[in-house]
């Protein structure tokens, strides 16, 4: 990774203030990047945004990105170099109690941060977080493969698997001279790190069960789930824009970290 590639570029980050929003805005920051961030309000008062300082790292704007035109503008005026979209629904279980809200916000909500970003000279290379979850499940004991059948049963998963498809098709469809921006998606899950007080993560659950004097509850005791600290995957996504920017041919494609 160049030690100055970040220094003084303009970068917009949607859903900055979410838990590796609010770390990869800390690092870009440390890099010497300018940012804008995009997001609705954070979710928890203990969380990473909050307990960082992120809102005195960035241009700090409350954004729902189902809202196109006020999506668009931010975009238009931001004027980004590169763009990581990680403005999402997150989590499994909260897509069986808000399935429409999951659907519309994830796949949507990307088209729209597509769309936003279409005509702007600016923009160099556009990362869309997605996840490991877009797979379907096979059960298999290897590890899947970014070529490997996309799918899910549960709503989260399908709607990830379909923005994978919408950012596929926007790549296809408007974005293939030589001019518009590198577009790739990077597929990551299972993090953990400090300032993630979610609900329905295992490290989170088992520390409020501590706190509260509570015995653990294992909600799936026989999964088998593999786990990364949160600059693991972010590492990737930051030195994968840089690829993306010197070698959008070669680098314009789906990642697995």
């Amino acid at each position: 990774m160049a030690a100055n590639f970040y220094n003084g570029k303009k970068i917009l980050v949607t859903g900055h203030t979410g838990f590796k929003g609010s770390w990869l805005t800390l690092w870009l920051n440390k890099m010497g990047a300018k940012i804008t961030g995009a997001s609705l309000a954070p979710t928890d008062e203990l969380g990473a945004f909050n307990a960082m300082g992120i809102a005195n790292l960035c241009i700090d704007l409350r954004q729902d990105i189902n809202q196109y035109e006020q999506l668009k503008s931010i975009v238009v005026e931001s004027k980004p170099e590169i763009v990581f979209h990680l403005a999402a629904q997150p989590l499994v279980l909260e897509s069986y109690k808000t399935p429409l809200e999951t659907l519309q916000t994830n796949i949507i909500g990307t088209a729209n941060l597509l769309e936003a970003c279409r005509n702007i000279n600016s923009i160099k290379a556009i990362v869309i977080i997605t996840t490991d979850k877009c797979y379907e499940n096979n059960e298999w004991v290897y590890g899947y493969r970014e070529t490997d059948r996309l799918g899910g049963k549960d709503l989260y998963s399908a709607s990830k698997a379909a923005a994978e498809l919408v950012v596929s098709s926007y790549r296809h469809s408007f974005f293939r001279s030589l001019n518009s921006p590198a577009i790739a998606t990077v597929r990551a899950g299972n993090v953990i790190g400090g300032g993630d007080w979610a609900e329905n993560r295992i490290v989170p659950d088992c520390v409020r069960a501590l706190k509260n004097q509570k015995a653990i509850e294992i909600r799936n005791p026989h999964a088998v789930r593999p786990w990364q600290h949160v600059l693991e995957p972010l590492g990737g996504y930051i030195r994968l824009a840089e690829k993306m920017v010197a070698e959008k041919e070669r680098f314009s494609q789906a990642w697995n970290f």
